[in-house]
């Protein structure tokens, strides 16, 4: 009831001059896996279940082959990046042109080609976008060429874009695009083994190096829901043939995304405060190694100042417990346990803690030298 609920509420709100309800549905997985047997059975369905629009849009088909070999010397197009290997520009390419067609869809303004993007790759983008329906030629007569062809008017519209996407760096480049123009967003993994999708992948006309897809298996890095709250609509899907069950769950986690598009500015809260660990950590071993080469520094002088040896292994243990609480207080990030330095307390927080360190340390060193 919940999910007819939802396709109803989005019907309706397809028809009350609302602004156009765009989604990406990402399909990902290894090559042979049914991505394209499933990005085909749904833009066949999904029109007649839930009265949406429906676009397939395959990398394999948008990127050419030899975007994957290597790059002759000095071809390609001049663009701002033209050390980035050629796959990769492709895929940068493509999203950019995405870009322009979802304005165009989203605000119905006539297309215009992107700044940098290649020209071929913007013919590959709009012959793909026309012949899925998604864009209605322009009336302007001869010599109106492509760029000026203006956008459909679809109701609730969802792009199924189907490749490996098999870095989650790949898919969130995709979620940004979403957060930027806040449209829904949506994954489906298909889960396959190895095994399976070698023998498939066999079977094709033009079949891909099994070491190929054996090394992108080494690589892919599955939806983590737990992990990346970005990724939270996402469903894994275990079975190769689409079944009455799986399609209830696919339709349901669209209908959902559907009606949750991506905020602006929503956060990913996981994702920063794995950025803050990573950055706290790297602080630590920053103060950590600045804080030794002062303690071996403080007993030097300590040894230039004749402190008897007896006193020199306890000037170590008490400049080495003075420094694990420092890192401690910094790992906790509680860096003002030091009020003696309160001109430095605008400073980043290894710095404060080495300074106010390399301050107590001083005082140590001091009541064994003038004893």
């Amino acid at each position: 009831a919940g999910v007819l609920a939802a396709l109803a509420a989005a019907k309706e709100a397809a028809g009350g001059g609302e602004r156009a309800r765009v989604g990406l549905c990402l399909l990902c997985g290894l090559p042979a896996a049914g991505k394209s047997t499933l990005g085909r059975g749904l833009s066949r369905r999904l029109p007649q279940r839930a009265g949406w629009a429906c676009a397939l849009l395959s990398y394999d088909e948008l990127i050419p082959p030899e975007a994957f070999g290597p790059r002759e010397p000095g071809a390609g197009p001049a663009g701002p990046s033209p050390l980035l290997p050629l796959w990769k520009q492709s895929r940068r390419d493509l999203l950019q042109c995405l870009e322009c067609v979802l304005r165009a869809l989203i605000a119905g303004e006539p297309l215009s080609a992107p700044a940098t993007a290649a020209r071929p790759a913007w013919e590959r983008v709009l012959a793909c976008c026309r012949g899925q329906g998604l864009l209605a030629s322009a009336e302007s007569g001869a010599g109106a060429g492509p760029e000026q062809a203006q956008a459909a008017a679809p109701g609730p519209l969802y792009i199924i874009l189907d490749d490996n996407f098999y870095y989650q760096s790949m898919r969130y480049e995709v979620y940004q695009l979403a957060r930027k123009y806040c449209l829904s967003f949506c994954q489906l993994f298909l889960e396959c083994p190895l095994e399976c999708c070698l023998q498939r992948n066999r079977l094709r006309s033009h079949p891909l190096p099994d070491q190929t897809i054996q090394l992108m298996a080494t690589k892919m890095e599955v939806p983590d829901v737990n992990k990346n709250t970005w990724e939270r609509n996402s469903l894994i899907l275990k079975s190769f043939d689409c079944t009455s069950e799986d399609e209830y769950q696919i339709v349901s986690l669209l209908a959902a995304a559907l009606e949750n598009p991506v905020k602006q500015n929503e956060e990913n809260t996981e994702q920063k405060e794995a950025d803050r660990a990573i950055c706290a950590a790297s602080a630590v071993h920053q103060a950590d190694q600045t804080c030794r080469r002062l303690i071996s520094q403080a007993m030097r002088d300590a040894r230039d100042k004749n402190v008897l040896p007896s006193e020199m292994k306890s000037l170590a243990e008490e400049l080495n417990k003075l420094k694990a609480e420092f890192l401690e207080d910094l790992r906790q990030g509680n860096t003002l346990k030091n009020q003696t330095n309160i001109q430095n307390q605008d400073s980043d927080p290894a710095t404060t803690v080495i300074s106010s360190f390399q301050h107590e340390a001083a005082n140590v060193v001091n009541k064994y030298i003038f004893k």
